[in-house]
């Protein structure tokens, strides 16, 4: 038997909720940006079939633990009845790099802690009136973004999109009855959903663009999360034009993956685009939303230090519980 403790998904599952992670990913995100020495490295491991393995760590001087994080995603298991996610995180001490323990979680950590990290940039970047949103994508993660928006903003209608209109009104259904409060609606016009928002959020994997910046209007917010490779892209170099502010994650992360990448591959924008950091508009370093007719754009690629808060924190609820 090993001398750390072994948690499987749903021990993590019956534990960890959303909520539990909003403010420790926000305490993430701030340390990330003002620690001198913080580190965050990550890896991209395609696989065949359309799979890939996502190999992040992180270490900020002064902590307890350091971590080290496998996340296998696998979208064609969708078709064998089989989870999409896999992997598991792995907290060590960071005195004496001894396990600490092992939390097999599936892509649940990964999961909530993207939505939580959706929720810290809605309520940092958004007008604090917005209750409109519409959401881009129908898999697990544009649902737990929807339940995200509903933790920090007073938001009455979600309007859901994706290229299946089927697998966009059953993730609606479901919302409906885990939002009771939120109309839920699935539509097939995402143009118009996207101008009738005040918040709009991206959670897809696709290689092109879902959302244009011609569709923009003041005073918006844009969380655009799903690109987290090189191959990916979920916004235009419009709608990075368009924005008045563009607030990323990690300003080295954002250079190497996903839409600001994209961009500049294309010669559609240079590196000053990126304002900085959301860490640093939490630490009051930088301004995020300035004026209400701002149209404020985050862009997250996902960092190691907020998994390790997740981890932390869902150790000590597991601890707590008995789990």
């Amino acid at each position: 038997m090993p001398s750390f403790p072994l948690y499987t998904a749903d021990r993590i599952r019956a534990a960890v909720d959303l909520s539990d992670l909003v403010e420790p990913i926000a305490d993430a995100f701030t340390a990330f940006s003002t620690t001198e020495g913080a580190r965050a490295p990550i890896m991209v491991l395609p696989v065949a079939n359309g799979g890939d393995s996502h190999i992040k760590a992180a270490h900020l001087p002064g902590s307890r633990h350091f971590l080290v994080k496998i996340a296998n995603w696998f979208p064609g298991n969708r078709t064998r009845g089989l989870p999409q996610g896999g992997g598991f995180v792995a907290l060590f001490d960071a005195s004496t790099g001894a396990v600490t323990a092992l939390l097999e979680d599936e892509h649940h950590l990964s999961d909530l802690r993207t939505a939580a990290a959706g929720a810290v940039c809605a309520r940092a970047l958004s007008r604090p009136d917005a209750c409109r949103a519409t959401i881009l994508g129908t898999g697990r993660q544009a649902g737990l973004q929807a339940r995200a928006l509903s933790l920090v903003r007073p938001i009455r209608q979600i309007d859901l999109w994706g290229r299946d209109q089927h697998r966009a009104s059953a993730l609606a259904d479901r919302l409906s009855q885990d939002l009771p409060h939120v109309h839920i609606t699935a539509v097939t016009d995402p143009k118009r959903a996207v101008r009738r928002s005040d918040i709009v959020v991206t959670a897809t994997a696709t290689p092109t663009p879902v959302l244009s910046g011609s569709w923009l209007r003041p005073g918006q917010h844009i969380t655009a999360l799903g690109a987290d490779d090189p191959a990916k892209r979920e916004i235009d170099g419009a709608c990075l034009h368009r924005a008045t502010r563009v607030i990323v994650d990690s300003r080295e992360l954002a250079l190497k993956y996903g839409d600001i990448y994209a961009a500049i591959a294309c010669g559609e924008v240079t590196e000053d685009r990126i304002d900085g950091e959301i860490g640093e508009v939490l630490a009051g370093r930088i301004p995020g939303r300035c004026a209400r007719e701002d149209i404020t754009v985050a862009k997250l690629i996902g960092i190691g230090p907020q998994d390790a808060a997740a981890a932390e924190t869902a150790l000590t609820l597991l601890r707590r519980t008995g789990e």
